[in-house]
C-alpha cells in the first residue's frame, strides 16, 4: 500500500522517483531549516551577522537565561550555521553561513506579499 506521505513512489510522466541521494540531500536541508525554525534562533542569526558575540551579550536581547540561549546556539552550531570558540570562561559565537541572510531576506518578501494579499481581502 502506498501512503500519501511516502513520496518515493510518486511518479508522473515527466518525473522520476526521488533517489536515495536526493532523499539524503532533502533530509539535510530540512535539518538546517529545523534548526532555524524558532524566533529566538532567527534573532540570534541576525545578531551574529554583525559581529562575533559571547553568550552573555545575547541573553539580554532575548530576555532568556544563559542556558536557554546556549541551547539555541548549540542547535545552530550542530547544524553548521554558527561556530564557537572559547576565551577563558566565555564562549563566543560567529555566523558561519552569511548566505542564510539572503534566505531570511527572501522570507521577508514572502511575508510582505502575504500581507498584501490579506490586506486586499479586508
Amino acid at each position: 500500500q502506498i501512503y500519501k506521505y511516502d513520496i518515493s513512489y510518486i511518479r508522473t510522466e515527466n518525473q522520476t522517483a526521488m533517489t536515495e541521494q536526493e532523499q539524503l540531500k532533502f533530509n539535510a536541508r530540512a535539518a538546517i531549516l529545523k534548526a532555524l525554525a524558532h524566533p529566538t534562533r532567527l534573532w540570534l542569526v541576525e545578531q551574529l551577522q554583525q559581529q562575533e558575540r559571547c553568550v552573555c551579550e545575547l541573553t539580554d536581547g532575548v530576555n532568556a537565561d544563559i542556558s536557554t540561549v546556549s541551547k539555541h546556539l548549540s542547535l545552530l552550531r550542530q547544524a553548521g550555521i554558527v561556530s564557537s570558540r572559547r576565551d577563558g570562561k566565555q564562549i563566543f559565537y560567529r555566523l558561519e553561513t552569511p548566505c542564510l541572510l539572503k534566505t531570511l531576506s527572501c522570507l521577508e518578501n514572502v511575508i510582505e506579499k502575504n500581507a498584501a494579499k490579506h490586506a486586499a481581502l479586508v
